[in-house]
């Protein structure tokens, strides 16, 4: 019998992380079993101390002091009080090779999250006072049970075909409650989804062909609850979503690769999609002008790329491929506040959003010289589904959660082009040493309904990048690296992100934006004896208080990060 294992302990100071790992492997001759544990607990997080603006801190909170709300002086302002959680994931795995034709692997999965804070909702303002009491998620539980059956004797239709079956049920709820008032609003979603998957392999002649079939099928459970925390008294509110709502998608595929000549690799591919959705709308608490959601769609997308090799190191390559995404369940049905003073409606007339893909790239390597990649491409997304300004039963705004907010809707109203370019360079030195940096640059547009123009893309990020320099030798490894982001001016801001006034830095007009930042960071690890690991890492060197593009919270500041492993 085969025995191997590990088990790891992890301490990180910015937030007070603590994380245990087990891991147990098990093997004979015809079955294995592998058995894994992680618990992890997060503090609050704690933000850098130089350079961003005093608009990221923290100066106070609300908290419950004698059946009161009431607005607390944060004693370290730099603390993002109420952004702590804790997770438990757990896997277990079974395997069976009864010979050498054979082989069935079944899989659970199980991950659960204790309370988590909705942090950006915590620091909203309304009238010069912090608005919620309470907003987090409460506990995300996902697990996954999956059998997957490998047969790899060749027949006159494959060579190996793989059958996947899986089903998975998770759940997640959203706790939100005003200052000063009573009302604790809470909406539970349950997602049971279930997939089927055939996927096979040939070789006919001198090229590979892959093909196979797809099912997935999602019920989506949403309900609402309203308790008066004063009396305990609970009474139903409107859901997040159509409650027994569905999602399907079936799908058949196949792709072929060949080598047309040494130098040259052709690769080409199909698949066509059908999906399905349904949704009912309750008009309980809410008077929808609809009552049902009904989708049936379907689509060719296909691919083709080329591989060259002039000569030795040397690659180019490009490839064009078609996309396709019809709406979910959450594009159609859900109904939230996007951010104050907006609330979003559904949209039952949402339509499938299409996609061209474009690509380019060139690599030049010398083995253990360097290597240096560079790579383009450009997306033209039609019909895409953006969020826009709407009406609902003829009123341009409507009371959401006793506040009158502006309508929005996803629509298929715009056009959405994104480009970028992507450059990686390594070069190794002697003994031991590399130097690697990366950089991407990505622009985005989208139409503007109101303004029938090109404006900026909420999801192209600014220009981001990283460089390290590495030690690896014998028993030790060394990296000393620094990561970077460029600012996005007000200007150049989608303009659904200069409406997020409480997460992004002020301008020299006091207009949002987003600055600017980079980080140094040193790691390295020494492996003690042949069953011992420690790692070490001081991230964020020179403590830098800086908030990624859009992120609903402030990044860590200068983080000591230790972990030993200890192995079977």
């Amino acid at each position: 019998m085969l025995v191997k294992g590990s088990a790891l302990g992890r301490y990180s100071s910015a937030n007070k992380e603590k994380t245990g790992h087990l891991d147990l492997n098990l093997g004979w001759k015809k079955w294995s079993l592998l058995s894994s544990f992680s618990y992890s607990s997060f503090d609050d997080l704690k933000m850098g101390k130089n350079g961003g603006q005093d608009s990221y801190l923290r100066p106070e909170y609300v908290e419950r002091v004698n059946n009161k709300d009431s607005i607390i002086k944060n004693s370290d302002p730099r603390t993002q009080r109420f952004s702590g959680y804790n997770q438990v994931n757990f896997l277990q795995k079974v395997r069976f090779k009864p010979n050498q034709y054979w082989d069935v692997l079944y899989s659970f999965t199980h991950a659960k999250t204790g309370d988590a804070p909705r942090y950006d909702r915590l620091i909203q303002y309304r009238n010069g006072s912090l608005r919620f009491a309470e907003w987090y998620y409460g506990p995300m539980i996902w697990n996954m049970h999956s059998l997957n059956v490998l047969h790899s004797k060749k027949t006159g239709i494959y060579d190996d075909v793989k059958f996947i079956i899986a089903y998975q049920d998770y759940e997640e709820s959203r706790v939100d409650r005003t200052r000063n008032n009573n009302s604790r609003n809470k909406q539970t979603e349950l997602v049971d989804a279930v997939s089927i998957n055939l996927d096979a392999t040939k070789e006919p002649g001198k090229g590979q062909l892959f093909y196979g079939l797809e099912y997935v099928h999602n019920k989506v459970g949403s309900s609402g609850e309203r308790t008066n925390i004063s009396t305990d008294a609970v009474a139903s509110m409107v859901s997040r979503y159509p409650d027994g709502s569905t999602w399907s998608t079936m799908g058949v595929y196949g792709s072929y690769k060949i080598n047309l000549h040494p130098k040259v690799t052709l690769s080409t591919g199909l698949r066509y999609s059908y999906n399905s959705l349904d949704a009912t709308f309750d008009t309980t608490f809410i008077k929808f002008p609809y009552k049902e959601a009904e989708l049936r769609d379907g689509a060719l997308t296909g691919n083709a790329g080329l591989v060259f090799r002039p000569a030795d190191g040397w690659q180019l390559n490009g490839n064009i491929s078609t996309g396709y995404r019809m709406p979910n369940v959450d594009d159609i049905g859900k109904l939230f506040e996007s951010v104050p003073g907006n609330v979003t409606v559904p949209n039952p007339e949402l339509t499938p959003e299409y996609a061209w893909n474009f690509e380019l790239g060139v690599v030049k390597s010398t083995p253990n010289k360097f290597r240096i990649e560079l790579n383009g491409f450009h997306t033209v997304l039609n019909d895409a589904i953006v969020l826009r300004t709407a009406t609902f039963n003829g009123e341009d705004s409507i009371l959401f959660n006793n506040v009158l907010s502006q309508v929005e809707a996803l629509q298929n109203v715009a056009q959405v082009t994104v480009s970028g370019i992507q450059v990686s360079a390594e070069v190794f030195f002697k003994p031991g040493f590399s130097l690697q940096s990366h950089a991407n640059w990505i622009s985005g547009k989208e139409t503007d309904d109101t303004k029938n123009e090109q404006v900026s893309l909420r999801h192209a990020p600014p220009f981001y990048g990283s460089s390290a320099l590495k030690y690896r030798v014998k028993k030790v490894t060394a990296e000393i690296n620094a990561q970077y982001n460029s600012q996005i001016k007000n200007e150049n801001l989608a303009p659904s992100e200069q409406a997020k006034t409480d997460i992004y830095a002020k301008d020299a007009n006091n207009r949002p934006y987003s600055p600017g930042w980079y980080t140094l960071n040193l790691k390295g690890s020494y492996q003690l004896s042949k069953n011992l690991l420690v790692t070490a890492a001081w991230e964020n060197i020179t403590n830098q208080r800086y908030r990624p593009y859009s992120s609903g919270i402030v990044a860590s500041g200068s983080n000591f990060i230790f972990s030993i492993r200890a192995s079977l």
